[in-house]
């Protein structure tokens, strides 16, 4: 195994956030994967309920400043930094007013989800595939963890797949149980071809944009498939069956980090 670059796109991380299933994962995983001897870059979105105070987060003036057009408006995008310490680990947070101010993650107080989410996880993914860009560090793995991060298989198919920051990277789609009730803004598809996609692209949200469907978008532009959580809808997991690709089942105990380092090896290593 040479040095390689792995990109984690993550939903969350502890102690950031509240622990959860994806949190504990995407703050163990990134520095385990680290202590065997590859260079990591790590992001999450800078959410309301994010204590920058408490974590020290701070802006890194040399990335922030961009615009990113989502369905013919602009947005600035911010980016901040964080460390872990203990597990000498920096965290680079994406951040905007319109998108990450609220106290909560993807719903208001009364549970239900946010109108914008579709935007949000295109703001999320572009701004983070323009810093890694800004940072002149070219992945070779980008492993995505959670439904906010499953865009970015197909971005970085389609409006990356020529840059030479991207072109020659592999995608890791790790599934979840965490997912969306209400199904995304039926205009995503109409957003998404704005960014080049055309409509064969972008066949498996035609009809639907709900959570099985989002998944699917995801794991047909990877290159493998990490089954994250125990139980996943069925409908995902009968969709990775039918791809045929790369899959690594869930793994119980602390032996993911081993098992998903070689699953990288394996997927790295694939023509």
């Amino acid at each position: 195994m040479g040095a390689k670059r792995i990109l984690f796109i993550t939903q969350e991380i502890t102690p950031y956030l509240p622990e959860t299933e994806i949190s504990g994962i995407c703050r163990n995983l990134p520095q385990g994967i680290q202590e065997k001897g590859r260079e990591i870059r790590t992001f999450m979105p800078r959410y309301g309920n994010v204590n920058e105070r408490r974590n020290q987060l701070h802006e890194v003036i040399r990335l922030s400043g961009m615009n990113l057009i989502i369905d013919d408006t602009d947005h600035p995008l911010i980016i901040k930094v964080a460390s872990i310490q203990s597990a000498r680990m920096q965290v680079y947070f994406i951040d905007n007013d319109d998108f990450f101010h609220r106290k909560n993650m993807v719903h208001d107080d009364e549970g239900k989800e946010f109108d914008d989410n579709d935007e949000r996880a295109i703001f999320y993914v572009r701004g983070v595939l323009e810093t890694v860009k800004k940072l002149r560090w070219i992945p070779d793995l980008v492993h995505c963890h959670g439904w906010l991060s499953a865009l970015a298989p197909i971005y970085l198919k389609k409006m990356y797949g020529d840059d030479p920051g991207f072109a020659g990277a592999k995608i890791v789609y790790s599934v979840y149980a965490d997912g969306f009730k209400t199904s995304l803004n039926k205009s995503l598809a109409g957003k998404l071809k704005q960014d080049g996609m055309t409509e064969k692209d972008l066949q498996l949200i035609k009809t639907s944009t709900d959570f099985a469907a989002l998944s699917s978008l995801a794991i047909r532009y990877s290159d493998g498939v990490i089954q994250g959580s125990s139980m996943i809808d069925k409908n995902v997991s009968d969709f990775i069956e039918s791809e045929n690709k790369p899959f690594l089942p869930y793994l119980q105990d602390d032996s993911y980090i081993d098992a998903y380092n070689d699953f990288y090896d394996q997927i790295l290593n694939s023509k």
